[in-house]
């Protein structure tokens, strides 16, 4: 496991990307609202969508999904169970390297739950 700590990394992550939201602010405000709308609750709840994005974050091997989907699975209250089930589902559709991932969102779920 990695030694990353995730409430950092999605601090980090959202003060190095400040410039980026100033220089190029209809691209960055057009990510935004993407995200808004696609993580709406609708038919799928927010946080049955949180659970999609983050096997997909898992699946892709990036960190920074990670720890800011978990941030945000932790605000909707998901249960440890429905992320046990949901790393399962990345696993399986993504083989061995998403089961290291896995760990890495464990260990982000163990940091956040922390805080």
């Amino acid at each position: 496991m990695s030694a990353t700590n995730y409430p950092e990394l999605t601090q980090q992550i959202n003060r190095q990307l400040s410039s980026l939201r100033q220089s190029q602010k209809p691209t960055m405000q057009g990510f935004s609202a993407m995200a808004q709308g696609a993580m709406a609750a609708g038919v799928l709840s927010e946080k049955h969508k949180e659970l999609m994005a983050l096997a997909i974050g898992v699946s892709q091997r990036c960190a920074g999904c990670i720890g800011f989907h978990i941030k945000a699975l932790k605000r909707l209250e998901a249960t440890r169970a429905e992320l046990d089930e949901t790393l399962a589902v990345a696993v399986y559709m993504g083989g061995g390297p998403s089961l290291m991932y896995a760990a890495e969102a464990l260990q982000a779920w163990d940091q956040f739950e922390a805080c």
